[in-house]
């Protein structure tokens, strides 16, 4: 399963030549809305602020912190945190990058993520 969930990600592609690769560059808001069309359908950009955010239902309290505890490992591993808020069985998230003052490559990759491990908590 991990196998599948890491090919099925989309891993932007990076310059090894400049300081800033394309994961660090904000999205404009047509570019946020063909990125949530094409990899991350269920996300929507948050009203008022340059972020996505989704909001997650689970069977139980036990799926919905066990889906964030997958989640915050492989956040951690990217260095790149999901603002979220959890009571019972919903997770509620928001994603942007602070360096960016917005959207980027890193959400659209955590969100990619997210949906494909909450997928093996349903």
């Amino acid at each position: 399963a991990a196998q599948a969930l890491s090919r099925a990600l989309y891993i932007p592609p990076r310059d090894p030549h400049t300081p800033t690769t394309m994961a660090d560059e904000k999205f404009t808001m047509d570019e946020v809305k063909a990125q949530l069309a094409a990899y991350a359908p269920e996300w929507a950009p948050k009203e008022g602020r340059d972020a996505i955010e989704r909001k997650y239902v689970f069977a139980d309290f036990k799926k919905a912190f066990a889906f964030m505890t997958k989640v915050a490992a492989f956040a951690d591993e990217k260095d790149h945190h999901p603002e979220w808020f959890n009571v019972y069985n919903r997770v509620e998230v928001q994603l942007a990058t602070h360096t960016a003052n917005g959207v980027t490559h890193k959400d659209i990759e955590l969100a990619k993520y997210m949906d494909a491990a909450a997928a093996d908590f349903q």
